[in-house]
């Protein structure tokens, strides 16, 4: 079958250990079952994959891609959960992992996965709508809905505007009955995430006309002091990503003294993506997908992302 592969690692040329060709049929272990893929989003992590960071290189060459939505082997059309884990909460499991990182991923035209990692597509939404879902938008549905601790009326400041995590925040937060505001440093992309729901939005790092109740935190390092700054006494940063670095100023001082709270969250579980299928269902929201590609083409889709070229998802279809 046709597959894109991460066959070597490299920080500074990622793309040089992108493959794309043929791979064996995946097998299926017990309680495992073959998805055909029909649409498979891209995220930063297979990125990351493909320079080293989250990969023993006895592990390649693996197939990349976390997400998916297609069909099973009962014709049931479905959305891929990315989550390998035990328990009611599979992120929490110490011994899990994400599709690409023990076992192969999406980016195939067929991917093994447990059975109980289906979730059913909804009528309404396209194969590659749903095929955003799995990391990007179910990551912001768990810190919106879950992790924030909000109420509807309530301020999100949501870092970063632009990227696939960040997109599904406003668009999610809005039509939660957030007030959300956003920041980049593109004015294009400002534009666009007003169109996309957002409230109002600022340059990076300027100062906002009031502290907000809580700050979705995707960027890290470079946008860390301002979300601080930027939340009201007692009021909490929800932090799945640190895209620019991992390791900023703490400011101590302004946490306890203001009484902040810092949250992590990653991913979701398989009852929150159905749950998040379920919303976007009933409310109308639609992934915001930036372009669409053959598998074949998948190279021009990661040298986009590499780039930072991209406002919502890139999907490849199958």
């Amino acid at each position: 079958m046709f597959a894109v592969t991460a066959t070597q690692t490299d920080p500074d040329n990622p793309l040089a250990g992108l493959t794309l060709g043929e791979r064996p049929e995946p097998s299926t272990p017990d309680g495992w079952t073959t998805v055909t893929v029909r649409a498979a989003a891209l995220n930063h992590h297979d990125l990351w994959t493909l320079k080293g960071v989250g990969i023993r290189q006895d592990r390649l060459p693996i197939v990349l891609g976390c997400d998916a939505a297609g069909v099973d082997e009962d014709g049931n059309k479905v959305i891929v959960h990315a989550v390998i884990g035990a328990g009611a909460d599979e992120t929490l499991d110490p011994k899990r992992s994400l599709l690409s990182e023990l076992h192969d991923g999406t980016f195939a035209e067929r991917v093994a996965v447990p059975r109980r990692n289906l979730v059913p597509k909804p009528a309404a939404l396209t194969f590659e709508q749903a095929a955003c879902l799995p990391t990007a938008w179910l990551t912001a549905y768990r810190m919106l809905f879950d992790k924030a601790g909000l109420q509807p009326g309530s301020t999100v400041l949501v870092q970063g505007a632009g990227g696939g995590v960040a997109t599904a925040l406003i668009a999610l937060g809005r039509a939660g009955g957030y007030r959300v505001w956003a920041t980049s440093r593109s004015a294009d992309k400002r534009e666009r995430a007003l169109e996309l729901g957002a409230d109002q939005v600022f340059e990076t790092g300027a100062r906002l006309p009031e502290r907000v109740d809580a700050v979705m935190e995707t960027v890290g390092q470079a946008t860390w002091d301002h979300s601080l700054k930027s939340l009201r006494p007692g009021g909490r940063v929800v932090v799945s990503g640190a895209t620019s670095g991992a390791v900023p100023p703490a400011d101590l001082n302004r946490v306890f003294f203001l009484q902040l709270s810092v949250v992590g969250s990653t991913m979701g579980t398989r009852d929150q993506l159905g749950r998040l299928a379920v919303f976007l269902e009933q409310t109308g929201v639609r992934p915001v997908i930036d372009r669409t590609l053959p598998l074949a083409e998948a190279r021009d889709g990661f040298a986009a992302l590499a780039e930072g070229d991209v406002f919502g998802k890139i999907v490849f279809t199958a």
